[in-house]
């Protein structure tokens, strides 16, 4: 409830313009004032026509737009379709790219982070980094990272117009050791050699989505595992970095029980990750200011448990009813779901990060372009640049060292 209380109150100076007002300790300011905020948004890279599945998955030949543009409301004011204000535009295109970029940094972001897929011995959806982004003319003024989203997928979550009610399993995300040989290689020499790729201390950042996947891949043994890890940190050496910074991406989740808590932390530590960030807030719940709350719940729990860097995630909001037609008004975040409300959320991710001066100011956001989803910082024709500008209000003195 306290913390609801204070998400209010900083709303209610935002509203009143005196939101920066609400400050740190001016001591604190000072002392960090030079420090460097990497805003970091997840890219979903699904609106483009893959090679290898494209055919299969969205015959229309537009990608996951197919599905998005057939959105439906299942309440009164839910809004759907999403509207994207510059259209249905293909993320592979370097014209498009070029503008996401430019107005991206013009807002305060400065990091994109690419959801990045193997599946069936080959990428997928790989183009709009390799095509759009690493293509695109003005890509140095954006740093980049990828998140190996190792997810299982069953037949009917991308297009549930086409396959229906089928949930048998297309992919699995787990690999095997020959895959995973090729998968390191392919990031060191396509990704992580490029010169805007997104380092902490030199090392480049690799985040992987699904740990139990990857626990699978390698019979389910840590002890595998971290031979595996080790494989992947000793060919990033002799590829010239001093070393590879492995993220655990925690998704979203909420807070655990002691037990559970314990468990995580020890596998955190005994599979040498380097940090932890969230792919979205966490604690799902249709009122967006109760959603932040439990964010901050679950965020506090990890920070008091790990002895890693934990990196804040600010969701936009949520909204998968697309894909999922049995989906309605409890399942979607909706209430206070506005830009002022956001504003509040990325102060107080601002707030952890200023108060833990030891790690990188990294903050990422949910997400970029993540239409299907309902989060996204892409003008649209309902909120235009609210988002974009909430971004920029927030973090306007942060600057390129």
């Amino acid at each position: 409830m306290k913390s609801n209380l204070k998400l209010i109150s900083i709303i209610s100076l935002l509203l009143t313009g005196n939101f920066f007002s609400y400050a740190l300790p001016q001591k604190e300011n000072d002392k960090k004032s030079n420090d460097q905020y990497f805003i970091a948004a997840y890219i979903w890279p699904s609106c483009h026509h893959d090679e290898r599945f494209g055919n299969m998955l969205w015959p229309e030949g537009t990608g996951e737009w197919e599905v998005i543009k057939k959105g439906t409301p299942r309440f009164e004011g839910h809004y759907q379709p999403r509207l994207p204000l510059w259209g249905y535009e293909m993320d592979n295109d370097p014209k498009v790219v070029e503008r996401w970029i430019d107005v991206a940094v013009d807002h305060g972001v400065n990091v994109f982070v690419y959801d990045w897929y193997w599946y069936d011995g080959g990428p997928f959806l790989e183009s709009a980094l390799n095509d759009g982004f690493l293509k695109a003319k003005n890509n140095s003024k954006m740093q980049f990272y990828i998140m190996w989203a190792n997810h299982d997928v069953k037949r009917n979550y991308w297009n549930v117009h086409k396959f229906k009610d089928d949930t048998s399993l297309l992919w699995k995300g787990a690999v095997d050791w020959e895959n995973f040989k090729i998968i390191v290689d392919r990031v060191i020499n396509q990704y992580f050699k490029q010169p805007n790729y997104f380092k902490i201390d030199g090392k480049p950042v690799f985040s992987i989505f699904s740990i139990e996947n990857l626990l699978e891949s390698f019979g389910g043994s840590i002890e595998e595992t971290c031979k595996a890890l080790d494989y992947f940190r000793e060919k990033v050496k002799k590829a010239g970095f001093p070393d590879l910074h492995i993220q655990w991406n925690q998704g979203g989740g909420s807070v655990m029980s002691k037990e559970t808590a314990t468990r995580f932390a020890q596998r955190v530590k005994d599979m040498g990750f380097n940090s932890v960030a969230m792919y979205n807030m966490g604690g799902l719940n249709e009122d967006y200011l109760v959603y932040g709350s439990n964010s901050l719940k679950i965020r506090a729990q990890l920070d008091s448990i790990l002895d890693v860097p934990v990196f804040p995630c600010v969701s936009i909001g949520w909204d998968d009813t697309p894909r999922f037609p049995e989906k309605g008004k409890k399942d979607v975040v909706h209430y206070h779901n506005t830009p002022v409300s956001f504003a509040a959320l990325l102060f107080k991710a601002k707030e952890y990060a200023d108060n833990h001066p030891d790690q990188p100011k990294l903050i990422t956001i949910n997400a970029w372009n993540e239409w299907v989803e309902g989060s996204y910082l892409l003008p649209d024709m309902l909120n235009g640049f609210g988002y974009l500008n909430a971004v920029k209000k927030v973090f306007e003195n942060n600057k390129d060292k």
